[in-house]
């Protein structure tokens, strides 16, 4: 194969990867829900918190929304009855039930295990009569924020399925 036709199939390989619709429209719907914690999470705290852009959780599970805009997208572009559907159809069920599910579980055990961390810090500047400003500093603290709750999930879903609508829409 001579240099020019390597470069020529580097190229295509290049376009085909810039016009892969599902790998797009899952990506934006990661993206886009990932960008919408943010505000969201302003309307229930009245703070601006940027690190949601970047945590697990939360209002709508970007994870849901990736592995769902992935599934529609390739119904929509190798059909429903196609196995690449079968295949991101069981993948986003397995993802939405971990999330709703084992992951969840974690941050609710890792909220139990900051409180019990916390209570014996306290118990131990207690019986030492150590004045400590704060005893939390000497300890890290668990990610208590992992999985979602169910509603999160659904509109995390939802919101995935609209996406690759939507993009497919603007694709064609």
């Amino acid at each position: 194969m001579s240099e020019g036709e390597s470069r020529k199939d580097e190229k295509k390989r290049m376009l085909e990867l810039l016009n892969n619709y599902p790998l797009w429209a899952s990506l934006t719907a990661l993206t886009l829900a990932q960008f919408l914690k943010v505000p969201w999470n302003y309307t229930i705290t009245r703070r601006w918190d940027w690190n949601w852009l970047f945590n697990t959780g939360g209002m709508p599970s970007g994870h849901t929304a990736a592995v769902t805009s992935l599934a529609t997208a390739i119904g929509i572009w190798e059909g429903f009855g196609s196995p690449l559907f079968a295949i991101t159809t069981i993948l986003a069920l397995i993802v939405m039930y971990d999330a709703t599910g084992v992951r969840r579980h974690a941050g609710m055990q890792a909220q139990v295990l900051n409180q019990l961390a916390e209570d014996f810090a306290v118990m131990l500047s207690e019986i030492r009569h150590i004045k400590e400003k704060n005893p939390q500093e000497t300890r890290v603290k668990l990610k208590e924020i992992l999985g979602h709750q169910p509603i999160e999930v659904f509109m995390g879903a939802w919101f995935g399925i609209a996406i690759a609508l939507l993009m497919f829409w603007l694709w064609v």
